[in-house]
């Protein structure tokens, strides 16, 4: 080889990267200073010595398997990683590029080495990462896997409570519909045995029973109507323009009658059109009626009001007693709820939820308000007629 200029000799020695040129067997030529002080030692003792003596013994069997026949046939290796031997005795993990040239007519091999070890614990880091991920992606899919069983759990015993709870109001409907008839019977025999002579006692004994069938058709009717909103598509209404203040009154006068001993009043405001089931606007009247003498002071005045305002056309049920908690507002009109934790009525809760179901059939809604100083009102909202 050509002797060098000091100066190239000088940037030679100092290069950022360790220079060798070795025999085609591997022995060393040359070396510049980077390589002798990344490895610990002089140039005198690493010049005649074979490149791969500075290997471990995978780096030796690597060689001369993978790259020292590939530069034979290529002509060039890339970024070879190896690790060799510094003087004290540790790895110094390097990245290998070598190329082989041919110089009068003799083959040598030209090296450039690196010093690996931040991309060595680059990639350690990257494979720690790596194993991260894959560990999290096993535990999310895991954490899926019983997330979309507990849902097909949840699906399917929400399932069979809807069909437990589909036939047995079914079968609340049925036997409703199927008690009418001896209610029917029993009904005309009472009131036959009323038209004839019966003593004192018969005869109270004769209205018990009318009251007692009237008392069981309501509570039949209520669970037809609940029955019918639950299983089917809710409760049927037949609008017709009818004239609120007279429906009202008459569904009162009859209320009179069926509670002689309270004070029931009707307040009849305003004017106006109105479209309405003149049968269900007495199922609601007769239900909020009922519940404000139920739970209502029992002296106090129940107020039923008619009413035509710029929103169209209302009725509300007014009356003095026990407040009823703003948070029970909403489970009023749920089934099976009463209006106060103590209730020991014979009612079954369906009042007001029927209430509510005849309102949303009429597009309306139902509301209620209560406070110690203005009581307890209930509001029945009918749409505007267009």
């Amino acid at each position: 080889m050509p002797s060098e200029q000091p100066a190239s000799q000088a940037l030679y020695d100092q290069a950022p990267c360790g220079l060798l040129l070795t025999q085609g067997n591997g022995c060393i030529e040359q070396v510049n200073g980077t390589f002798c002080r990344w490895l610990g030692r002089e140039r005198d003792t690493l010049v005649g010595l074979r490149f791969q003596n500075l290997l471990t013994m995978g780096g030796k069997i690597f060689s001369q398997t993978h790259w020292f026949p590939v530069l034979q046939m290529q002509g060039s290796v890339l970024e070879v990683k190896l690790d060799l031997l510094h003087a004290d005795g540790r790895l110094v993990p390097m990245m290998l590029n070598a190329v082989r040239r041919q110089h009068d007519g003799v083959f040598y091999h030209e090296l450039a080495l690196f010093v690996a070890e931040e991309r060595n614990q680059y990639e350690r880091q990257l494979l720690e990462a790596r194993q991260l991920a894959e560990e999290l992606l096993q535990q999310q899919l895991a954490a899926q896997k019983e997330l979309s069983l507990a849902q097909s759990r949840l699906r399917l015993a929400h399932a069979e409570a809807q069909i437990r709870a589909t036939f047995a109001e079914q079968m609340i409907g049925i036997v409703s519909h199927d008690l009418r008839n001896p209610l029917s019977a029993i009904k005309m025999a009472a009131d036959l045995l009323q038209r004839g002579p019966l003593d004192t006692r018969q005869s109270r004994v004769a209205g018990h029973i009318s009251q007692s069938v009237d008392r069981a058709g309501r509570l039949i009717a209520d669970l037809l109507d609940f029955t019918q909103a639950r299983v089917g598509q809710g409760l049927t209404v037949n609008p017709q323009p009818i004239d609120l203040h007279a429906v009202t009154e008459h569904c009162v006068e009859e209320l009179r009658l069926a509670f002689p001993d309270r004070q029931l009043v009707h307040r009849v405001m305003g004017e106006g059109a109105c479209n309405a089931d003149t049968d269900r606007l007495f199922q609601v009247i007769g239900n909020l009626v009922g519940n404000a003498f139920s739970y209502g002071d029992p002296q106090g005045i129940v107020t039923v009001t008619s009413a035509f305002d710029t929103k169209g056309s209302y009725l509300s049920v007014h009356n003095l007693g026990e407040v009823i908690a703003p948070e029970r507002f909403e489970q009023l009109f749920e089934p099976l709820v009463r209006g106060v934790a103590h209730d020991t009525s014979r009612s079954v809760g369906l009042g007001l939820f029927i209430v509510r179901e005849i309102m949303r059939a009429h597009l309306g809604d139902i509301t209620v308000q209560s406070s110690a100083e203005h009581g307890t009102t209930f509001t029945a909202r009918l749409p505007r007629v267009l």
